[in-house]
């Protein structure tokens, strides 16, 4: 069995989620002849101070946006980037290297922006020879600390982010552009959407829009909620002009607050949900803010997009990216309730047509693609190690328990 380490951060929720889906597909195409290892490696590999930093990001994006968006902005430029990595390296390279050898991957896959640079130093410090790919998981809007030349694949979503690695150096051969990788759950059919509103408690014969906030509940979401509701409760003949379902992901006093309220249309109020494929092939439109993973996953199911808002830097670009395709538009808050009426009545053919456009425009066997190819290179791509990691290897077997520099190899 092979070792795959899939390096992520907690810093929103998508990494995590594309890091998963990354696994399952593993799993779906290739049984029990990979081992993944999911790992917060800023968490759980580097020093107190960094340790905390992908819990303050929802704290910067949402309190001080202007501040993120100024550090985002900063690091752009080479030569900055240059001392920022510098140092972190020197910072962190020996509780990283610990890490390596206690995972001893035989591939490893990163899915966040922080997580090629140091590790591929670490990796050339410790003389290792380990297959090194990047999944970016941005849209459009791509940082240059995703695009490392030294990685041996680079995956890109989106043909705008194979320009931008073009021209950040990194060569033809080393890209592949197969989409953004979603749950397989998301390329399987689905139920009609009358049938799923019946399973899932729906109005059968209402039109729904779906609320998200991404997978921590940001933005907006009360104040859209209650307008979107007060508006579509202005139907024909005292019937409502839709319904309305609203996902608040880990944001659990989101939840509560909306759970308090009474609502004049038929309403669902949901934490974090595992089957979102049927939640939104149930929906007509889905209202968010610019986060890639929820993008991907909406065109997947052929949601037209309507974006009301998006985290300065970072999901500038995806905005970018579904209005130049036509599968959604980008809306000030107090105008999204008016639109979202008018897509359920007099403009439902607009509506219509982005669905149709999202579905044409959507990836959904990007993860299963991407594991296929990884697997391809790591089954002709040499692996080495120092003499005495192989050593300890062989003598205690990859599932035993071995002791390297005082650190556990092995399960």
């Amino acid at each position: 069995m092979k070792r795959i380490l899939i390096m992520m951060t907690e810093a929103g929720g998508g990494h995590r989620i594309s890091a998963e889906a990354l696994r399952e597909a593993f799993h779906e195409r290739f049984g029990s002849e990979f081992q993944i290892e999911i790992v917060d490696m800023w968490a759980r590999h580097t020093r107190v101070l960094l340790r905390r930093l992908p819990r303050s990001y929802r704290f910067w994006a949402t309190e001080v946006p202007w501040v993120y968006k100024s550090l985002y902005r900063l690091f752009e430029k080479e030569e900055q980037l240059t001392w920022f990595w510098d140092g972190i390296y020197y910072w962190v390279k020996k509780p990283v290297s610990q890490a390596f050898r206690q995972y001893v991957p035989d591939a490893i896959i990163s899915v966040h922006p922080l997580m090629q640079d140091v590790p591929l130093r670490v990796l050339s410090h410790m003389g290792w020879k380990v297959p090194f790919f990047t999944v970016v998981t941005d849209l459009a809007s791509i940082h240059p600390t995703w695009l490392h030349r030294g990685v041996t694949l680079c995956f890109l979503p989106t043909e705008e982010a194979r320009r931008q690695a073009l021209a950040s150096g990194l060569r033809e051969e080393q890209l592949r552009c197969y989409g953004l990788p979603i749950r397989t759950a998301f390329a399987r059919p689905v139920a009609p959407k009358e049938e799923l509103r019946r399973e899932l408690g729906l109005v059968e014969d209402l039109p729904a829009v779906l609320l998200m906030g991404g997978g921590e509940g940001m933005g907006p979401v009360s104040r859209l909620a209650r307008a979107i509701a007060s508006r579509l409760a202005e139907g024909e003949a005292g019937r409502p002009a839709g319904q309305m379902v609203v996902i608040c992901g880990r944001n659990q006093k989101l939840q509560k607050d909306l759970l308090a309220r009474t609502w004049p249309i038929p309403t669902r109020i949901l934490g974090f949900v595992q089957n979102m494929p049927e939640w939104m092939s149930a929906c007509d439109c889905i209202v968010t803010k610019a986060g890639p993973g929820t993008i991907a996953e909406a065109l997947a199911c052929g949601l037209p997009i309507l974006l009301s808002g998006f985290i300065p830097g970072q999901e500038e670009g995806n905005v970018s990216y579904v209005l130049k395709h036509g599968v959604g538009v980008y809306k000030a808050p107090a105008e999204i309730a008016e639109t979202v009426f008018r897509w359920f009545g007099p403009e439902r053919a607009e509506r219509e047509q982005m669905a149709e456009q999202a579905r044409r425009l959507s990836r959904p066997q990007a993860a299963s693609q991407i594991v296929e190819e990884i697997a391809r290179v790591m089954a002709t791509c040499e692996v080495s190690r120092p003499a005495q990691i192989r050593a300890l290897l062989e003598k205690g077997g990859r599932h035993g328990s071995t002791k390297v520099a005082g650190t556990t190899l092995g399960e």
